[in-house]
């Protein structure tokens, strides 16, 4: 599960993957070019979790899609307080 947001840091998206860096990858390429992200050139990585299994991640990711702003602001400052992409911490697969 993951949160990215644009340069600006004004949009958030959040998604949910098997394989996050691939898939961070392809929002940064912008591979899918008529996606949400590939429009508002979303494509840093601010937050994410590792959870056991899909089903986990999908909740996760429900939870937080419908909790507010304000709930994912706080997350990402909590973990990510200076809003750092985190993409190059990743390792691919």
């Amino acid at each position: 599960m993951y949160i990215l947001t644009n340069k600006s840091n004004q949009v958030l998206y959040t998604g949910v993957t098997s394989n996050l860096y691939n898939r961070i990858f392809e929002h940064k390429s912008k591979a899918h070019h008529g996606s949400f992200t590939a429009r508002y050139n979303v494509n840093k990585l601010v937050y994410y979790e590792f959870l056991l299994t899909i089903e986990e991640a999908i909740t996760r990711e429900k939870q937080i899609k419908g909790g507010s702003r304000k709930k994912k602001l706080d997350l990402i400052n909590f973990k990510n307080p200076k809003w750092l992409d985190l993409f190059d911490e990743l390792i691919p697969e």
